[in-house]
């Protein structure tokens, strides 16, 4: 079994940044890609970006050249640096592991 958190969710402006963090534990051996996805208000969930053990990361369209991802494997870590966010970003982010294991999300809110 395994246990992702997320933090570093909050309310910002648009224009401004964030970094979401979750940590893995339990038998976090079985994860291989882990990612980021959100879920809008009357909204499907999507995905956000994505990022093999390898360090290869796949961005929706929406994302790229604001937001970042990126793991720490030896602190079981992985992050979603957000720059330049719009209110459109508003969303509960959730933390994604490989094969099915999901966070409890975590609210991103954004200001216009």
């Amino acid at each position: 079994q395994v246990q992702l958190v997320e933090s570093g969710g909050g309310l910002v402006q648009a224009g401004g940044s964030l970094r979401l963090s979750c940590a893995a534990s339990g038998s976090i051996f079985s994860i291989g890609g882990m990612g980021w996805y959100r879920q809008a208000p009357g909204k499907q969930r999507e995905l956000v970006a994505v990022i093999a053990r390898g360090g290869t990361s796949t961005y929706a369209d929406s994302v790229k050249g604001r937001f970042t991802i990126s793991r720490e494997n030896a602190k079981n870590m992985v992050y979603l640096q957000m720059n330049s966010l719009k209110p459109e970003d508003t969303a509960v982010y959730f933390c994604w592991g490989t094969p099915n294991y999901w966070g409890q999300g975590t609210q991103v809110t954004v200001s216009s």
